[in-house]
């Protein structure tokens, strides 16, 4: 198969008119990158929004395992010098919380009755490896958990983004 690119769209084009959008840091695994993508796709992810390392969303493999969804769900790649500080600015400029699923010491509960109700809604997910950046959680507004049951820290970031659109991004 032999295709030409989409055109490259910015943040604020793909966020306008949004209300729920994931915001991907630094994934590196182009099949968590797709699978994210297919989460997004069917449970109500509106955008995309990747950091400028993050993996090729159009990368053959990210396009089988999203099973398409790259193309029907808009993205955009955050630039270099705007990540992540300007580019949570511009989000919230839109009128968007911006929520970090993180292991940090004052994240709430994905279930906590303040994260209730609608509103639009932006949900970091960082990498495989180390989570989000110290920059990216420096710029959320307010970090999110899903508890664990048996000793067991976390889900990988596909899953992850499976029950954080379920949960949160629900009309």
């Amino acid at each position: 198969c032999a295709m030409r690119r989409p055109r490259e769209r910015t943040v604020a084009e793909v966020v306008r008119g949004a209300r729920s959008v994931a915001v991907l840091e630094d994934l590196v695994d182009v099949t968590n990158v797709g699978a994210v993508f297919r989460n997004a796709a069917a449970l109500g992810a509106d955008a995309v929004v990747l950091s400028p390392r993050c993996a090729d969303a159009l990368c053959r493999r990210a396009v089988r395992v999203s099973m398409g969804t790259v193309f029907k769900v808009p993205w955009a790649r955050a630039a270099e010098g705007a990540w992540p500080r300007a580019t949570f600015d511009e989000l919230r400029s839109e009128g968007f919380s911006i929520l970090s699923m993180a292991l940090a010491e004052d994240a709430v509960a994905i279930d906590d009755p303040s994260l209730s109700g609608a509103g639009r809604r932006a949900l970091v997910f960082g990498c495989e490896g180390y989570g989000l950046t110290d920059a990216a959680l420096a710029a959320a507004d307010r970090s999110v958990i899903i508890p664990m049951s048996h000793g067991v820290d976390s889900l990988n970031v596909a899953a992850s983004s499976a029950v954080a659109f379920w949960q949160l991004f629900r009309a």
